[in-house]
């Protein structure tokens, strides 16, 4: 499974961002983003795999339940929340000195690679964390075997 986020923006524990993580495609474009505003912010995700499936756990405290969509196209997951306008509103009258934090928009994409069966995905929220199970697909998921060196 492959994280689009991760290589699209330069962040994230794969590496395989554009230069990775150098120059503007990195640390620098992240701190312009939430000074100026230009764009979604970024919300850490574990994935974890199991036997029968891979376990997203998104970490997205204080959201509204109702706000927040999982969808699957062209065999790509797409997991976004749209904050409620008051919200955003109240969060750009005040004046920061300093905002590690926020609940506003995001959204993360991950290719499935055809190894997950689209029609038995589940989601669960709760106590902050987004919860995605994404059952392996079978056919595309074979166990790893050893290869012998002449």
């Amino acid at each position: 499974m492959y994280n689009k986020e991760s290589y699209r923006t330069g962040h994230g524990h794969y590496g395989c961002g554009p230069m990775h993580g150098r120059g503007w495609g990195g640390h620098w474009r992240h701190h312009a983003e939430q000074r100026f505003g230009g764009g979604f912010r970024r919300v850490p995700v574990n994935i974890e795999e199991t036997d029968n499936s891979f376990e997203l756990s998104i970490f997205a405290p204080a959201l509204v339940k109702e706000n927040i969509k999982l969808s699957v196209k062209d065999d790509v997951l797409t997991v976004a929340y749209t904050a409620p306008e008051q919200q955003e509103e109240n969060a750009s009258q005040n004046n920061y000195r300093r905002r590690e934090y926020s609940n506003g928009s995001f959204e993360r994409t991950f290719l499935l690679n055809g190894k997950v069966l689209t029609e038995n995905i589940t989601a669960s929220y709760e106590d902050g964390i987004l919860k995605v199970t994404l059952p392996k697909n079978p056919e595309t998921n074979k166990p790893a075997q050893d290869i012998n060196i002449a």
